[in-house]
């Protein structure tokens, strides 16, 4: 067992050592702040399809979304998959050529430098408002991240859990600091390549020690609603009608994950560094095929490992709760290391694959959040004037501060990787996504309608969240929905309100309409 150990901690430091090595290559590469936050818009459609991908993913591919799958099955994991890959099929279908395009035409680096470029909101409200967004949902964001580090070297060599969590972000934070956006789009690069053998390793060892996809699914079968795609009724004695299984709300509600992708910043951005926008079409394919693959396979662990788990190849996860079945998969590459030297290295893969997960979003987490206080809110809204050196300094230097508050959010070992994702994402999906879209499409928008978006979104995430959903039935919807709605509503009736777009800024939309079909 203590080989099996060695063998896969010498794999992991082999692949943290190349990520090291990949950021400190591209220090040089950082000229400016453009540089180190969107690369000189130097992405080729390859990376930043893949870097997207990657980045958006998370731990949550390996570790919630499997979690989730062990516990409940297809329905609630299945239903948010389905979301998520039309949701990334649409961004890149409708967002993506259109954004690259504007943003480049009003020299836009960030999120909130495109909002307040595109309406000329010259006092910065708008970018600093889009700022405090990004550091209110991001922090805990990347907390999730830094956590489900630690639960892996927790697991994997006994470790203390914070001490394995601040391993992890200071690696994180070594080689993003140092190579900026580049360094952590060819870093996400490397990483989605690594997810995408540790998933195929896993549920091919996992299916043939679970004797076979006939037994996985006999199994799944004791799964509360391990099939419940559509609700099910059935007539009671008294003449009454039970329902189980998910009904209409519950599918609505999971779907709207993929309203997340319009307000992601770390996605977005991506879009906005990509070399030549001719070939987004290219990296859409790429995205889309990669995106279903992964989370189906991803879906499809967690039910084996539930099989694994019945049939005692694997432990039986300390009990069965949320936090413990996040870690399936670090369960299965530990049955698979047993198995002699080449399978301890592969099983040192699979760890790196979560690792991958984790690092590749927290890289551009932390960059986001980096450009938006130094970029928007330092330099935006509270006028400190810095010279280039200076502002790769702050830069630098925010990134730091940004991710200790990440490891002081995640210092409790029980927090839940797939809760708190979801509440981040709909964050930014109800904030962003409605700017984002009426912003690239309606050229009525306004920078009071975008305002209100911003505001009503962000409101009515933490209100529905914590005083509307807890009510129950109806009620229980995914708050990503109802804010997103609202925000949408607040955007329509305010820019309709109040005074029209002058004309420079409706010239401006016009042009890059022009542009576009050109």
């Amino acid at each position: 067992m203590a080989s099996n150990i060695i063998g896969i901690l010498v794999t992991i430091i082999v692949y943290l050592g190349g990520m090291l090595a990949i950021g400190a290559v591209f220090t040089k590469k950082n000229k400016d702040v453009s540089d180190f936050y969107l690369g000189g818009r130097k992405l080729g459609p390859f990376v930043s399809a893949m870097s997207a991908e990657a980045s958006d993913m998370s731990s949550w591919l390996l570790m919630g979304l499997p979690g989730v799958a062990y516990l409940c099955g297809i329905a609630e994991a299945g239903w948010t998959a389905i979301g998520l890959a039309i949701g990334t099929y649409l961004n890149w279908l409708i967002v993506a050529k259109r954004l690259r395009v504007y943003s480049q035409k009003t020299n836009s680096i960030t999120i909130p430098d495109f909002f307040s470029d595109r309406y000329r909101d010259h006092k910065q409200i708008l970018s600093g408002i889009a700022a405090l967004v990004i550091l209110i949902f991001f922090v805990p964001y990347t907390a999730s991240g830094f956590s489900a580090c630690g639960k892996l070297f927790a697991t994997l060599f006994n470790m203390n859990y914070h001490t394995a969590m601040i391993l992890a972000a200071f690696i994180i934070i070594a080689y993003t600091s140092m190579g900026g956006f580049l360094a952590a789009s060819f870093t996400d690069l490397i990483q989605s390549i690594v997810m995408t053998i540790a998933l195929i390793i896993v549920v091919f060892f996992g299916i043939s020690h679970a004797g076979g996809m006939d037994a996985v699914m006999e199994n799944a079968k004791s799964i509360p609603d391990y099939l419940h795609m559509t609700v099910t009724r059935s007539l009671n004695a008294d003449g009454s009608f039970s329902q189980t299984g998910y009904g209409f709300l519950p599918i609505v509600s999971t779907l709207a994950w993929g309203l997340g992708y319009f307000g992601m910043p770390h996605i977005l951005l991506r879009f906005m560094a990509i070399e030549e926008h001719n070939k987004i079409k290219l990296s859409r394919r790429i995205a889309s095929v990669w995106v279903v693959i992964a989370m189906a396979v991803a879906i499809l662990i967690g039910i084996v490992g539930n099989q694994l788990t019945a049939n005692g190849t694997i432990g039986t996860l300390f009990g069965v709760d949320t936090n413990n079945s996040e870690t399936i998969i670090m369960e299965i590459a530990m049955r698979l290391s047993e198995n002699g030297i080449l399978a301890t290295i592969v099983a040192g893969l699979i760890f790196s694959g979560i690792l991958a997960c984790t690092m590749s979003t927290s890289d551009s987490q932390l960059l986001a959040a980096s450009s938006s206080m130094s970029e928007n809110i330092l330099k935006g809204v509270c006028k400190i004037k810095l010279n280039e050196k200076q502002s790769m300094l702050v830069a630098r230097c925010v990134l730091v501060v940004i991710a200790v508050l990440g490891v002081i959010l995640a210092w409790n070992p029980n927090s839940s990787v797939f809760r708190v994702v979801s509440f981040a994402w709909a964050g930014f999906g109800a904030t962003f996504g409605p700017v984002m879209l009426t912003a690239l499409f309606w050229k009525r928008s306004n920078k009071f309608g975008a305002i209100a978006g911003l505001v009503v979104g962000g409101v009515m995430i933490f209100i529905w969240k914590f005083l509307v959903r807890p009510l129950g039935g109806a009620w229980d919807i995914y708050e990503l929905l109802p804010a997103f709605i609202c925000a949408m509503i607040a955007i329509i009736v305010v820019s309709l309100l109040t005074k029209a777009p002058e004309q420079d800024i409706i010239d401006e939309y016009d042009e890059v309409g022009k542009m576009l079909k050109a």
